[in-house]
């Protein structure tokens, strides 16, 4: 099926070709294209700002696999079933937590350094939902700062691999039979390679990390718009589980008007001991969860919002003064710098948290090989939903399925170039023009969807919160088409793609989000605070219509 909606933007003026074009440069972007070049194919990435300035390098808890003495596969996966909360696709998860192992592995010998003990043995640390010391560190907090280091190296000693940083990729370009061929994308810059250009490649991997900036307070960089989710919406590709987006419980509380990326303190610290108090210092986990401040993340934020809520405070407190200045500095330095440049010492002092908008569950719907609905797209990382998540993710599972999903897309595209199935394509010009354009939002949107979001579709969420937020959607998309109607338009640049790509992806969450008439994992109705597995235990799957609507089916059970 030929793409029929793309966003309004002036034609490519430069074109260049591949085998293999890789959007994103977390974990899962790059780990695809390495393993795609050791197949000897040719691979492009292209990265919206600097290679290393992903998602990935914000990761400070670390990576979740079965290394340890008496540690199982089989342990993981009860672990993140529970997490998941009826939603996890189990062979999904198997595939994550038997392969795991050996992928950490690889990983370390493309040169990732983790934190080991006397022994030589790496160090494993526990976080919320998991029942045995699983997570690997490095730099003590600095875990997603080490791999996005070892992968950025590893990806600059290869000539043969092309980078494109700074751009923002458009949509999907496909030829006659609807097989991706290539994409457009708009290059921030001035130089050979600048404005808007078309990439012709033989298959397109879309690892564009998460969507976070739709709310207004969020642990997610500023490039995190839901660009890729956006894009597969545009192209028809089915998208599943928007609705389930994990609110990180602890998040650095700078003030009622703070906005944007806020500042992470990791499960890791809870992890070692660090409790969750209110203004009196009064533990409010214990009891309410066997594993009390190591619950899952949805059970801890859902506490906190409660207990802000009984006490009507904006925040609540993370201690770990018993820790001591050595443990602070040893294990967490990075926490350590960010709370003390704000203020904060934690040494001497309780840190204000409050819960912040931190993972998508879902995404681009994929199968066990990365292969989205859209003959030739694939997807990993946190764009895409594998089904391993389910309705909640279970604490630093998320490098390991970028890393494990990214070696099975590379495999799936290495068996598909070794059997001749990876011809040259030819972009169909004629189905490209005729896509629909879709009118562009001002770039002032992009902070009153935020708001919106924020206020009727966060961690708590009603029928009426999310009608109000659906209504001022709305008028924000109608306000883009009458001003497209009457010649005047908003530009098209950065500023308003990005609003245009936010204001699609909430519009879609807030669909499937109204649609889910149950409390179930992150996803947290007030008016339906009981799980319904007899009606939900199954996924949402969202689809753009040719005519432009949004339309979320349940799926059979």
């Amino acid at each position: 099926m030929p793409v029929t909606h793309r966003l309004t933007a002036p034609a490519p003026g430069w074109t260049t070709t591949t085998d293999v074009v890789v959007v994103g440069s977390g974990v899962a972007g790059l780990t695809v294209a390495l393993n795609v070049r050791k197949a000897g194919l040719r691979a492009v990435v292209v990265t919206k700002a600097m290679l290393d300035d992903g998602s990935t390098r914000w990761a400070q808890g670390g990576i979740a696999a079965a290394l340890g003495e008496g540690d199982t596969p089989e342990q993981h996966l009860d672990d993140t079933l529970v997490a998941g909360a009826g939603l996890c696709d189990e062979d999904a998860v198997r595939t994550l937590v038997t392969e795991g192992p050996d992928s950490v592995r690889r990983l370390i010998a493309t040169g990732a350094a983790f934190d080991r003990g006397e022994d030589g043995e790496i160090l494993l640390t526990r976080e919320g939902g998991h029942h045995r010391r699983r997570i690997a560190h490095a730099g003590g907090d600095a875990t997603g700062a080490e791999i996005s280091r070892a992968l950025v190296a590893a990806v600059r000693s290869d000539p043969g691999l092309e980078l494109i940083e700074h751009a923002l990729v458009l949509d999907l370009l496909t030829d006659a039979d609807g097989h991706a061929a290539g994409l457009t994308l708009h290059v921030m810059g001035e130089g050979q390679r600048d404005g808007v250009g078309a990439i012709r490649a033989r298959a397109v991997v879309l690892a564009t990390g998460g969507m976070g900036q739709v709310f207004s307070a969020t642990t997610n960089p500023a490039v995190s718009t839901g660009d890729g989710v956006a894009l597969a919406l545009r192209a028809g590709a089915e998208v599943t589980d928007l609705e389930f987006v994990q609110f990180h419980p602890t998040v650095l509380w700078l003030g009622p008007d703070a906005e944007g990326q806020q500042p992470l303190v990791s499960e890791a610290v809870r992890g070692e001991g660090a409790h969750l108090v209110d203004a009196a210092g009064t533990r409010f986990m214990v009891g309410q969860h066997e594993l009390a401040e190591l619950a899952p993340r949805d059970i801890v934020a859902k506490a906190i919002t409660r207990q802000m809520q009984l006490r009507g405070t904006e925040h609540m407190y993370l201690d770990g003064r018993h820790f001591g200045a050595a443990m602070w500095e040893q294990r967490f330095p990075t926490i350590l710098a960010s709370c003390r440049a704000h203020g904060i010492d934690p040494v001497t002092e309780p840190i204000p948290v409050a819960p912040a908008a931190h993972y998508a569950s879902g995404g681009i719907r994929t199968d066990l090989h990365g292969r989205t609905t859209v003959p030739g797209l694939y997807a990993c990382g946190e764009v895409a939903c594998t089904g391993v998540h389910g309705a909640n993710r279970l604490a630093s599972n998320s490098l390991l399925e970028g890393l494990v999903f990214a070696e099975r897309i590379a495999a799936d595209l290495a068996g598909r170039h070794r059997a001749g199935d990876l011809p040259e394509r030819a972009v169909d010009v004629a189905a490209a023009r005729a896509a629909h354009p879709v009118p562009l939002p001002a770039p002032e949107a992009r902070a009153e969807i935020q708001r919106l979001m924020s206020r009727g579709a966060g961690v708590l969420r009603s029928a009426a919160s999310m009608a109000g937020t659906a209504a001022g959607l709305a008028l924000l998309a109608g306000t883009a088409h009458t001003h497209a109607a009457e010649e005047k338009p908003a530009d098209p640049r950065v500023e308003t793609w990005e609003s245009a790509n936010l204001l699609l992806v909430a519009t879609a969450l807030v669909a499937a989000a109204a649609q889910r008439t149950e409390t179930r994992g992150c996803h947290w109705r007030e008016d339906f605070p009981d799980r319904d597995d007899a009606t939900w235990r199954r996924h949402l799957i969202t689809t753009l219509t040719a005519s432009g609507d949004l339309v979320s089916t349940p799926e059979e059970q």
